[in-house]
């Protein structure tokens, strides 16, 4: 069955709506993906931030457990606002290169949707768990090249979802800094994707366009300072994606 994909929204399957010509094969089954453009609020630390987050309309909303980072949260406080976030969103713990008995205590203590992992993980790794993990693992990517997105396949049956962002500096995320999206219009996507680094309020609606991202991804862009996130920017940045995609 065919998969017609709309210009505001994706295929399930990663497909970019630039690379689609008539119609193309889904796997999904599915005769129309119009699948709204999914929504990560990242760095939160209060309660008031994930309800600014589910009021907006996010889907996901990420808790950032890499102690350098200034939006860190102790393992304890993300267990404590997992609690506390409503069903709506979906919640993403981040981890950096963390030992796999660590990794083992974050996932059974915090008990998130999904976990994130920002450093330089191997497929490897993230194979032995899922073969012990039910959780959902999200491999973020910095994007250099084009050899990078290339190199990105390595993750297929590692990752569920690849997060495309800009090369890590001091952090390996959430610094406001975006890479080349036209190196996305040609990549044959394998696995789900999505897309962060430098995302903000104003660009947000040209990155969907440009990219045909399924998923976006902010952190920094929604900031009045390092680590204190905007509840108005977040709403912003929610209606922004919205609006892209009713168009």
């Amino acid at each position: 069955m065919g998969c017609a994909v709309a210009h505001h929204a994706t295929c399930p399957k990663g497909i970019n709506p630039k690379q689609v010509q008539g119609d193309v094969t889904c796997g999904f089954g599915l005769s129309a993906c119009t699948m709204p453009t999914q929504i990560k609020i990242c760095g939160l630390k209060t309660e008031t931030e994930i309800e600014a987050a589910a009021k907006g309309g996010a889907t996901h909303i990420g808790l950032n457990n890499y102690a350098p980072s200034p939006r860190y949260v102790p393992l304890e406080q993300a267990a404590a606002l997992r609690m506390r976030t409503p069903p709506s969103l979906k919640v993403v713990l981040l981890l950096v290169n963390a030992e796999p008995g660590y990794t083992a205590r974050a996932i059974e203590l915090v008990k998130p949707d999904v976990v994130q992992f920002h450093g330089t993980e191997t497929p490897e790794w993230l194979r032995l768990l899922k073969g012990v993990s039910s959780v959902e693992i999200w491999k973020a990517l910095g994007v250099k090249t084009a050899e990078t997105l290339k190199k990105s396949d390595r993750f297929e049956d590692a990752a569920d979802l690849l997060l495309f962002d800009a090369p890590a500096q001091a952090l390996p995320g959430g610094t406001g800094t975006r890479f080349d999206w036209s190196l996305l219009a040609e990549h044959k996507h394998r696995l789900p994707w999505g897309l962060a680094g430098g995302l903000t309020p104003d660009n947000v609606a040209e990155a969907i366009r440009q990219t045909g991202a399924p998923l976006v991804d902010t952190s920094s862009g929604i900031e009045s300072a390092p680590g204190i996130k905007d509840v108005d920017k977040i709403a912003a940045f929610c209606k922004a994606v919205r609006d892209h995609d009713n168009a």
